[in-house]
This record gives structure tokens, C-alpha cells and sequence, in this order.
């Protein structure tokens, strides 16, 4: 087989039906949403056009959905801003979530904005809820909770009903980094009590470089970036109209088919699931698998010999792209800070690999039989 790509947790194939929407807008549609002539009116309404699909589709306001870059300045927006517009103190929140979550907080706490607390994670790791409600008993409405939906390297899913719950029980704002969930699960944001959230459209098959952020309109936040007046005087800077154009349509398509992309891909992971355990005596998964967890993602922690040192290297000149941990740390020499954080034997390899309605079963068996052939 030529190339097999298994890392769709760090970026995806963009799909030709968002590309085709996206072209006009390099080509003839090119004026500046902000000039008032027709070539700048016709750009303004399609990026307003996509402002309405995207608050249709998470039942939200199209005053609360406001476009960036992606999911990394959303969530230093959100979290800059909350603090220093509602003068918060305590941020709660785990050791295993994104970085472009955890260094916003280190950089908060040493400036000595807020005191951060983490929350106690089981072996699966899962966050100790009980112990969230217990600190926001202490901390109250001076508290920023902010934990992700979806973990992009083990795949565990929050029961983001009930820290929501919890969060609304003790005045507290709740903040979900959902970039590894948005467009792949439903969200209703008339049911669902989070005040933000973030989304990246290159997670579900959309372009790179453009993503938005949900801001309650309860929960309003002033500017991180100056400038001009862009995004209701939100987020200055000439809009990505071409990105936003192909976010709009991703998140359409994917919404349109995401029960029969589910059951796809949910069946991609537990039949690679089933015939590693079948080829490779010891193989175990890190995280939750299951109903609760990603269904685009699987971690699998592999028994040690003279290869799993080198096994993404091996993978890699087998033509497979996969990960050992997060794309957005690759080529440190740290290990996972998320691993690090599961009581996992010294020695052994662990590769993510992760799904999207582009792979088939003949490559799960191609990736498989890979492997089988590294732990012969």
C-alpha cells in the first residue's frame, strides 16, 4: 500500500466539496469585508452567511460565534479575557489538556492573575468531578473551569452535561475546548450550559488557519486583539474570507452526514482495536474506549522488545503516518505531558492513531500487519 494516514486527530484531508466553495473567494470575490463598495459587500455577506450556518448548527446566537485563527487563539482569548474581565481568581482545570490551554493558565498564574487548581484524574484519565464540585463550593462565581470535551491524545470524553451542571450550581464560567469534538458530535447550546468554546475547521475536513469561538452573550468578553472593528469589534484584523467560507461548508457537510460518519469510523476503530489485541500478545489502550471516548481516536500502548523504541520510525518508512502524542509537540525530546499523567510501565511505546471517513479496512489490515510484523 502507498501511504496510509492515521493522524486525523492532528490535522484532515481537506474535502473537495469545501475546497470547491472556497475558490470563488480567491479568485473573483476578493474585495475587504470592510470597504463599502460591492466588492466588499459581497465578501461581508458570505462571511455573515457563514456566521448564520455555524450558530444554526450549534443552536446559538449569530452574535456569539466570532471568528480566528483556530482553536489556540480561541482559547487565548477566552481565557485572558474572562480573567481580566471579571477580575476571576481561580482557574480549575486538569494536567492533560491541550497546551494552548495549559501554558494561557501558567502564563496567568505567573503573572499572578489567578491561582490555578487541578483536578485529580483516574487511571483512565477522567477528571474527579466530586472534587470539582467540592473546590467551587470554596471558590465560587471567581472561578474559570476549563476542561476539554474531547482529549485529543487518549480520546476520553467529558460529561460536559455535568460539569456544566455543576459549573451553573456555583456561578462559575465554563470554558470547553471542543476542537477535537465540534462537527464530529451534536452540540446544543440551548441545552448544553457552557459560556465558551472553541472550534478549528482543519479538524473535520476544512482548511487550516480558520476557526471561531462561541461566547455567550451572557458571558461577553472585550477584545484580546486591536485594531479595526472586524467581528463586532471582537477580533480586529482583515477576515480569512476564503477559510471562512470553507469552515461554514466543512462543518455543514459534516453536520449533514455525522450519524453515518459515526458509525464508519466508529467501526474503523473497533475493528483495529479487535485485530491488534488479536496480533500483538500484551497490547493494552490508554484512556477510556468505548462509549466514552472519541471515536475518531485510538491509543494503544504496546509491550516492549527490540523495536517499539523505533516504532513510529518504523511506521513511517512502512508509509504510515500515525503519532506518538500530540502533533502540536512533535519533535520535542519531552515525552506526553498527557501519558505522563496515566500510570502507564516504564518501556512501553504508545502511538495514536486516529480515524476520519477517508480510511478503509484494507488499510487498518495494511497498518495492522505492520505491526505484527515489528513484535514477530
Amino acid at each position: 500500500m502507498e501511504k496510509v494516514y492515521l493522524d486525523n486527530a492532528a490535522t484532515t484531508r481537506i474535502d473537495p466539496d469545501v475546497l470547491e466553495a472556497m475558490m470563488p473567494y480567491f479568485t473573483d470575490h476578493f474585495g475587504n469585508p470592510s470597504s463599502i463598495h460591492v466588492y466588499g459587500r459581497e465578501t461581508k455577506a458570505a462571511i455573515e452567511r457563514a456566521r448564520k450556518v455555524i450558530a444554526k448548527l450549534l443552536n446559538a446566537s449569530v452574535g456569539e460565534i466570532f471568528f480566528t485563527s483556530g482553536g489556540t487563539e480561541t482559547a487565548n482569548l477566552v481565557l485572558q479575557c474572562a480573567v481580566r474581565d471579571y477580575k476571576l481568581k481561580h482557574i480549575i482545570t486538569t494536567k492533560i489538556e491541550h497546551h494552548c490551554v495549559l501554558h494561557p493558565i501558567d502564563a496567568l498564574v505567573e503573572q499572578g492573575l489567578v491561582e490555578a487548581h487541578y483536578l485529580d484524574l483516574n487511571d483512565k484519565g477522567e477528571p474527579d468531578l466530586d472534587q470539582l464540585d467540592k473546590l467551587l463550593s470554596k471558590f465560587g462565581s471567581e472561578t474559570l473551569v476549563a476542561l476539554m470535551h474531547g482529549n485529543n491524545e487518549i480520546g476520553d470524553l467529558l460529561d460536559i452535561d455535568r460539569v456544566g451542571d455543576i459549573c451553573e450550581a456555583h456561578g462559575a464560567k465554563f470554558f470547553s475546548d471542543t476542537v477535537q469534538t465540534m462537527a464530529h458530535f451534536p452540540i446544543d447550546l440551548q441545552k448544553t450550559k457552557v459560556h465558551y468554546l472553541s472550534g478549528s475547521a482543519h479538524k473535520f475536513h476544512g482548511p487550516k488557519g480558520v476557526g471561531f469561538a462561541y461566547i455567550s452573550s451572557d458571558h461577553m468578553l472585550k477584545p484580546l486583539l486591536h485594531g479595526g472593528a472586524q467581528e463586532r469589534n471582537m477580533r480586529s484584523g482583515t477576515e480569512n474570507i476564503y477559510g471562512i467560507v470553507g469552515l461554514a461548508k466543512a462543518m455543514e457537510l459534516a453536520h449533514e452526514h455525522m450519524e453515518e460518519h459515526q458509525a464508519y469510523i466508529s467501526d474503523l476503530k473497533s475493528y483495529m482495536h479487535d485485530e491488534l489485541k488479536l496480533a500483538i500478545p500484551g497490547v493494552t489502550v490508554n484512556g477510556n474506549y468505548g462509549e466514552n471516548s472519541l471515536y475518531t481516536v485510538l491509543n494503544m500502548a504496546f509491550p516492549k522488545n527490540d523495536n517499539s523504541d523505533f516504532l513510529i520510525y518504523n511506521l513511517d518508512m512502512a508509509n504510515i503516518a500515525a503519532s506518538a502524542g500530540s502533533a502540536c509537540t512533535s519533535g520535542s525530546d519531552q515525552g506526553s505531558h498527557v501519558l505522563n499523567e496515566l500510570p502507564i510501565e516504564e518501556g512501553i511505546t504508545s502511538v495514536r492513531f486516529s480515524f476520519s471517513r477517508m480510511n478503509t479496512k484494507a488499510e487498518i489490515d495494511y497498518v495492522v500487519n505492520s505491526l505484527k510484523q515489528f513484535f514477530a
